[in-house]
């Protein structure tokens, strides 16, 4: 880690401080993955949480589905279908329970979270069918669920985020439904931000052009930068952005997200799309899964519930 912290939020320098600097790669991918199965899941008495499996690949898989639900919202509710992070090479529902049972609290909403499969195993297109497979089956189980339809955000974090914008854009051209928000928090977007050669990320904590690289090229099952990457494969090299429901972006201004962040959310704007850009000074890569507490981290909280409280009219 870089010893000059001087760029780096002032309530965010202490994790930096003491978080050592580390790539994601095929040899240490096993153990981090791991590492991740262990996180307990918590626990929330005033709401529902429960996970159910839906098919996919024509029946011969199934994805799990955590879902989270208030025991005494009005209904029908509106749902966020949510894909946690990862670099599109792990993670699980779990990670994002604590953020999904405060999501579900303050907006009184369901949350549907995606356990979809993870690259290098399962390359493109696995990952993004498990997403389409789940939205659609929120949808065809809105009564039993206790959903409105009409009222249903899709929203991740980093590579989730990459899905949620993947996800909207093939709902968008093939499928009746319409997400009234889509909410991306600091998304993985451009596969080609990894050929940035003069990108400094010597201040992220979490996910360096290292990690990035392997994180890409084992989701595309290719080099990062090829002309001919396959829709919905990569968000930000779709080149017609027009007619997409309205956008929530946030993201810090040390990750290395940052740039292409900023660069979609312009074309969003310039293409018609409402886009709220939410820019957090000094906030590096995932600064706010450290601690709940700090200030900046419930500012950006805050302002991606208003948001949805706003695209549900709640």
């Amino acid at each position: 880690m870089n010893n000059d912290l001087s760029k780096i939020h002032p309530q965010l320098r202490g994790i930096a401080r003491v978080s050592p600097k580390f790539s994601f790669s095929r040899q240490n991918l096993w153990l981090v993955r791991r590492l991740i199965s262990l996180i307990p899941a918590s626990k929330a008495p005033d709401l529902h949480i429960e996970n159910v499996l839906i098919p996919v690949e024509n029946g011969a898989m199934t994805v799990r589905l955590r879902i989270y639900t208030p025991p005494s919202a009005p209904q029908p509710m509106p749902a966020l279908i949510w894909m946690h992070g990862g670099g599109y090479i792990m993670g699980i529902p779990e990670m994002d329970d604590r953020y999904c049972i405060e999501l579900v609290r303050q907006v009184g909403m369901a949350v549907v979270s995606v356990d979809y499969r993870c690259a290098p195993s399962f390359p493109f297109p696995a990952g993004l069918d498990d997403c389409m497979a789940a939205l659609e089956w929120a949808v065809s189980h809105a009564a039993q669920l206790g959903i409105d339809p009409t009222r249903i955000a899709i929203g991740g974090a980093s590579a989730g985020g990459g899905l949620a914008a993947a996800l909207v854009q093939q709902a968008h051209d093939q499928l009746a439904i319409k997400p009234i928000l889509q909410q991306l928090v600091y998304p993985m977007l451009d596969d080609r931000t990894v050929l940035r050669a003069e990108l400094d990320d010597s201040l992220n904590v979490t996910w360096d052009q290292q990690s990035n690289r392997f994180g890409w090229e084992s989701y595309l099952g290719r080099q990062v930068g090829a002309e001919d990457a396959p829709a919905y494969a990569v968000p930000a090299r779709r080149e017609d952005l027009a007619g997409l429901p309205p956008a929530w972006i946030g993201v810090g201004s040390l990750d290395i997200f940052h740039d292409e962040d900023v660069a979609y959310a312009q074309r969003l704007k310039t293409s018609g799309v409402t886009c709220e850009l939410v820019l957090v000074p000094g906030g590096f890569h995932g600064f706010d899964v450290f601690n709940h507490q700090l200030p900046v981290v419930q500012d950006f909280r805050n302002s991606q519930i208003a948001a949805l409280k706003k695209a549900f009219s709640v």
